[in-house]
């Protein structure tokens, strides 16, 4: 058993191309697959969500918390995750994501103290904290905020 011989078990996958409403000649005329009468047979149906005038779901659950919709997700980068680049180069968010430091940039990158630096380079990122300003800075490079 391999990936190229996966498939659905039989029966689990129905299709769902055929024309419903057309005579009762094609299997599924009259009232189309809908049954008799009912909220679910007539046209327009329940928005989603709906649970017929019972307290629907998302009422009924008690709300926790808040969540600030102009928070930033930002990624914090240690100094001694950028000592794989050379002496001199120029560190930025796109050579982070080339060298897999970071996957998904998300708001922006920031460049946190903790670890040791021996190299000078030039970084460009969204924010630093003081220390590793300082320590990029000790060591001739330059932290600049893009």
């Amino acid at each position: 058993m391999d990936l190229s011989n996966l498939r659905p078990a039989d029966g689990a996958k129905q299709s769902d191309n055929f024309r419903r409403g057309r005579g009762h000649g094609s299997g599924n005329g009259k009232t189309a697959g809908k049954g008799h009468k009912g909220q679910k047979a007539r046209s327009g149906g329940a928005r989603p969500g709906f649970e017929g005038g019972q307290m629907p779901l998302y009422r009924r659950l008690p709300k926790r918390g808040f969540k600030c919709r102009n928070s930033k997700t930002i990624v914090g980068i240690n100094l001694d995750v950028l000592e794989r680049f050379e002496d001199g180069a120029t560190v930025s968010v796109e050579t982070l994501i080339e060298n897999g430091i970071v996957k998904n940039p998300r708001d922006g990158v920031k460049i946190l103290g903790n670890g040791e630096l021996t190299k000078k380079l030039t970084v460009q990122a969204n924010a630093f904290s003081a220390g590793a300003a300082k320590k990029i800075e000790a060591l001739g490079g330059k932290a600049e905020v893009i």
